[in-house]
């Protein structure tokens, strides 16, 4: 390694942690979405797997929280940090692949200014641990190019393992690799070897948990993931929804840069035919399943988080390695000088509004219900109620709610979602004992409680309203309706409609 070779690893290690720190702050800063209280539940109660997702987020939060305790910068410390291992493992796989540091540094670079990437280390989701799985098995399908090495795969197969671990999204790496080798025609002696299906093992055994415990429990999550979007239900106005939310996700800049570079690999103006492949199938694999998933139900912008270390490889294959046409050089180079600063005042932007909603003139945005800003206030005139009124337990409509109700309240106090048991499996339930006294429902008071539950109780009273603020503006309105006098089970333990 020469000196300026020295100089730009030094220099993006240095960018990388900086944008570790900014986001370090902005955890500090901002409270928590709904789904994070609720998978920092999860942490409480490590299991195989859950309704929702497999284990790895709520492994992710326990680290973190074990370190800075149970609060928004512990839930999302290791999350954050996270981004070091991935940014070494895209570096790496960019250099293998493509041959030279400069492409390497600008798709490290790349990638952690997309939105996608900085706000999914910052707020814990299973896409944050997704993305440092899936760079990861970029970096070792890589090495496994460059050694020649059966033993790779082992690495290859450990690295899907943490991906399926993460979420059932990567269970779309399976088919990529199969056609990446398929492919490339020094590749095809894989399938021959023992190594390949041994690495298949690796990543089998490591899925294990997961199985089981959907195994004993009628296959519920299996069944909620991959029964998504139903062929009969043909609705593609979705699809028009899937540009402008990646363009939003991506940066538009970083957007730009790997449209132009898939275009420039498509076209075979960078790279040897291996590496080419591979970053288009690490891509279209997943789109074109997102795509046609688009024309039956909502693609969630998040979804295609794992296809964000290749576009941003592709990203910097345009803005590096490819001989462009003086009006399209023009373009590139404006990107390329552009694409960090852009996104870091995005990501900047996006947490003042999140936080203080300056930005639309205090106005309702995006983050006002999935922030919880005001959350604490809120949950403090809660427990006035809940004291005051000598309930025993507080129950909430929808799992979001228990999630925030259960990370603001009081440690120790009770907290349980009526509802949806099928979440709660892994949890310790409530005793008999608090169920049976005073119990407080806390639901928006749009929504009427279910007559269900109201008939199940000799009394129902509304003892106080609550609002969520976030500076002037009022984010909901809470009622607070105390229940006595319990005639049946108090939760219901209807089964899913994935299991009806």
């Amino acid at each position: 390694m020469n000196a300026n070779e020295a100089r730009l690893a030094r220099n993006t290690a240095l960018a990388v942690c900086a944008l570790v720190v900014l986001r370090l702050a902005a955890a500090a800063w901002t409270p928590l979405t709904f789904d994070e209280a609720y998978y920092w539940m999860w942490s409480k109660s490590l299991a195989g797997g859950y309704y929702d997702h497999p284990p790895m987020v709520a492994v992710v939060i326990r680290l973190g929280t074990m370190i800075a305790g149970d609060t928004p910068f512990g839930v999302r410390l290791v999350s954050i940090l996270l981004a070091l291992p991935m940014s070494w493992a895209i570096y790496r796989a960019a250099e293998i692949l493509f041959g030279g540091r400069r492409i390497a540094a600008s798709a490290t670079i790349l990638l952690n200014v997309t939105l996608m990437a900085a706000v999914g280390t910052l707020i814990v989701t299973p896409d944050a641990p997704l993305l440092v799985a899936t760079s990861l098995l970029m970096y070792v399908l890589a090495k496994v190019l460059e050694s020649g090495r059966g033993a790779w795969w082992l690495a290859v197969g450990a690295s899907a393992g943490a991906a399926l671990l993460s979420k059932y999204s990567a269970l779309f790496f399976g088919p990529a690799i199969l056609i990446w080798l398929a492919m490339v025609p020094k590749l095809r002696r894989w399938f021959l070897s023992p190594w390949l299906y041994l690495g298949g093992l690796v990543a089998l055994g490591l899925f294990s948990p997961v199985i089981r415990w959907n195994a004993e429990h009628h296959w519920v999550s299996f069944i909620k993931q991959m029964g998504r979007a139903r062929i009969e239900d043909f609705r593609p106005t979705y699809i028009a929804e899937l540009i402008p939310t990646q363009f939003a996700f991506a940066t538009p800049l970083v957007f730009i840069l790997g449209v132009m570079g898939l275009y420039a690999l498509y076209r075979r103006r960078a790279g040897a035919l291996e590496a080419r492949v591979l970053v288009n199938t690490m891509f279209w694999t997943i789109v074109v399943y997102f795509t046609w998933h688009a024309l039956h139900a909502r693609v969630e912008a998040n979804w295609f988080a794992p296809v964000y270390p290749a576009f941003a490889v592709a990203a910097a294959v345009a803005a590096v390695q490819v001989q462009w046409a003086p009006r399209e050089r023009r373009t590139i180079d404006f990107c390329r000088r552009w694409a960090a600063p852009v996104g870091v005042v995005l990501f900047a932007l996006l947490i003042v509004q999140a936080n203080t909603g300056l930005l639309s003139g205090y106005r309702r945005d995006a983050t006002v219900r999935s922030v919880g800003v005001g959350w604490q206030e809120l949950a403090d005139e809660i427990e006035a109620t809940r004291v005051r009124t000598g309930a025993s337990c507080v129950l909430a409509a929808d799992y979001g709610t228990t999630g925030w109700l259960a990370f603001y309240l009081p440690k120790g106090t009770c907290v349980a979602q009526q509802g949806q048991r099928i979440r709660w499996v892994n949890m310790q339930e409530p005793s008999p004992a608090q169920l049976a006294g005073k119990l407080l429902y806390v639901h928006e008071v749009e929504q009427a409680m279910p007559a269900s539950l109201r008939d199940n109780f000799a009394r129902v009273e509304t003892v106080a309203e609550a609002k969520r603020m976030r500076g002037p503006l009022t984010i909901e309105t809470y009622a607070l309706d105390l229940l006595e006098g319990v005639k049946g089970e108090v939760l219901d333990r209807s089964p899913p409609p994935e299991l009806q």
